[in-house]
Formats: C-alpha cells, structure tokens, sequence
C-alpha cells in the first residue's frame, strides 16, 4: 500500500517520511514557529507539524486543579495545567501563515486537531490528519478527522490492542487511508523510556494489519528507536523539533535539535540503503571477492595424462578461479581421469576430465 501526503508518496517502496512536530515549542510566537519551519526543512524534515488545541476545549481545570499533584511530564511545569495548555495553544489566525511559510519552504503542512472546530477550521490547509494518542478512545472526533477523506495519522500511546483494534476498525471503515504508528507517551526524556517504547508492536501491527503502512511518533532522545523502527517496518517518523533544549516549556528538554534531526535523517537514508533487497544473491561489490575468497580444486602434484585421480592429488585453495570445479563437487571428481596433462597448482576443470 502508498498513499500521498502534499508531495510525497508514502509506503514500502518510499523514503522515510519525517515530521518535525513542532507541538508547543513555539513558545507562544508566530516568528518562533516560522524558523522553527524553516529550520525543519533544512534539516530534513519531511512536513511541519502543529497542534491546535485551546485550553477550554482540550482540558478541565476543575480536573487538574482537584487532583493531589501534577504527575508524569506534567510535574516539572512550575504552572498549572490551565495555564501551560493555554499559553502553548496555537491561535486559528496563525494557520494561513503556517501553511504558505511551509509551503515557502517545501515541507508539508498538517496538524492535530483537539476539538470539533479546529478539525473543520484545517480542512481547507491540510493534506493529513494526525490523531493524538490521548484521544484514540474519542472515536467521533477521530471519524470526525476521516471522513474529511484525507490520510490520517494515529497515534497510539498509553493504550491496549484491544483500544487500537476499536479505533482502527473504526478508521478504516469510513477512511482507507490509514498510518498506524506505534508511541510510547512518556515525556520525560528518561532513559528508562527504552525499555518501554515496545517497537515490537510494530510486527503486531504489521500482523493484523498487513495493509496499513507503520509509522513511529517517538519522544526518546537520540536515534536508537527511529532506527529500529524503520528497520522493522515504519515508514513514517514523527519527532519533537526544537531549536534549543535548553528553552523553557514543556516539549524542548525531549524535542530533537537541527543537528540530531539532521544526523537522524542522515542515519535513516544510510539504513534504508543498507537494508536493501530481501533476495540472497552475490552483489555487485562482492563479486571480485567471489574469486579471492573463495577455493576452487587444485592440482597437489603434476598429473600426467590418463592418471586416475584420488583425493590425495586434489587441493582445496583460494582464489576460486571462474569455470574451475567448486569445492562441493570433490566427490565426483575423485575417480577421473586426466584427458591432458595438468601441473601442480592449476585449477580442475570439466574439459580436463573424462570417466
């Protein structure tokens, strides 16, 4: 299966797709998030990707103000809840500029839609849908997204098979054109996220959905888990982007920086070369080495003509002369005569042979 998103072909048979999620990290400034763009695309980045959520609409302040404490990622933020959601939100008027700044820069455009307004509000600007994990349990808002009939993303962190099968069945049957991507929702930049990161799921995936093409939406750092992602099968990676670790906010301490996105990508195409065919055969750059490697059968001593020949005349040596007998046909050579004379440390072959 491939499907389009913008200008790119997407499958088995295609590049990596990259999104730099640029999620919260423009910190609230429209310049921010357009070289924030532009420093994507440098990089390597594939789209741009954003998130439009408003603070009343994504999440209860009587919820988060009534728990006992923040938990997770969420208990390193020095404010509520409330009030990061609303300063990380990105206004609707941003959009048309977004849109045309990636286009300025040939990346893809698309977003995460939170609520019913924003899904209608990107119609007219996206190419994709991608779903959040934390909202794979709010199917009408994920069939909201597809029936817009454009490809959708789902991510599906912090979630069992049997809550992926419900939204996927649910997906598919309005909207084929469906990337499943494997998440762990932790983001903590903890190295423990490796252990739970699970790329496995991915053959999971792979076997109950033969059709559908895998993606990564990763929060780890460094390049292990993209890596073995592509290597077992996802063709779509979504990272977090920033330009500086450093910054304050809630999603720079785990984003990938210009750098690592560009190593990232780097290391993903030299991959993609190296996993190549899955037919076994001698490739071009080993053929050469065929000769000086391998052994043909040898001449131990001078052979005169009309000798029979024993075991104790063959060598088996390096190089493997072209047309000399292989080293797994010694048996049906042993018994021969010589037709000619052979010298010592020539290689055998057929014609010099007879019954």
């Amino acid at each position: 299966m491939e499907l389009k998103i913008g200008k790119h072909l997407i499958g088995d048979q295609h590049p990596t797709y990259f999104i730099a999620e640029i999620g919260a990290n423009h910190d609230g400034s429209l310049e921010r998030a357009l070289d924030l763009i532009h420093l994507a695309a440098q990089a390597g980045a594939d789209a741009a990707k954003f998130q439009n959520f408003r603070g009343p609409e994504i999440v209860s302040d009587y919820g988060f103000s009534h728990m006992n404490a923040q938990v997770s990622h969420q208990a390193k933020w020095k404010k509520s809840v409330t009030q990061v959601y609303n300063e990380a939100s990105v206004p609707f008027e941003w959009t048309p500029v977004l849109k045309e700044t990636c286009d300025q820069a040939g990346i893809d455009y698309f977003s995460s839609p939170y609520d019913f307004e924003a899904t209608d509000m990107l119609d007219p600007y996206v190419p994709a849908y991608k779903i959040g994990s934390g909202d794979i349990t709010w199917l009408e808002a994920c069939l909201r997204m597809a029936r817009k009939g454009k490809p959708v993303l789902l991510a599906t962190g912090a979630s069992s098979i049997g809550e992926v099968q419900r939204a996927v069945d649910a997906l598919l049957a309005v909207n084929p054109n469906l990337i499943l991507m494997q998440c762990n929702t932790n983001y903590t930049a903890a190295d423990g996220n490796f252990d739970n990161i699970h790329l496995n799921v991915l053959k999971t995936y792979h076997q109950m959905w033969p059709d559908l093409i895998l993606g990564l939406s990763d929060h780890t750092y460094g390049h292990a888990t993209v890596l073995g992602a592509v290597a077992l099968g996802a063709r779509v990676v979504e990272k977090h982007f920033t330009d500086d670790n450093n910054r304050e906010g809630p999603d720079h301490a785990f984003a990938m920086n210009p750098q690592s996105w560009a190593d990232m990508v780097q290391n993903t195409r030299q991959l993609e070369r190296a996993l190549g065919s899955g037919n076994k055969f001698v490739a071009d750059n080993e053929k050469q080495t065929v000769v000086v490697q391998r052994r043909c059968l040898r001449a131990v001593r001078d052979i005169q003509e009309g000798e029979t020949l024993t075991r104790g005349m063959i060598a088996v040596l390096r190089p493997a002369t072209p047309g000399a007998i292989e080293p797994h046909e010694i048996e049906n050579v042993v018994g021969l005569k010589a037709l000619r004379d052979i010298p010592q440390g020539q290689e055998l072959r057929w014609t010099q042979l007879s019954d």
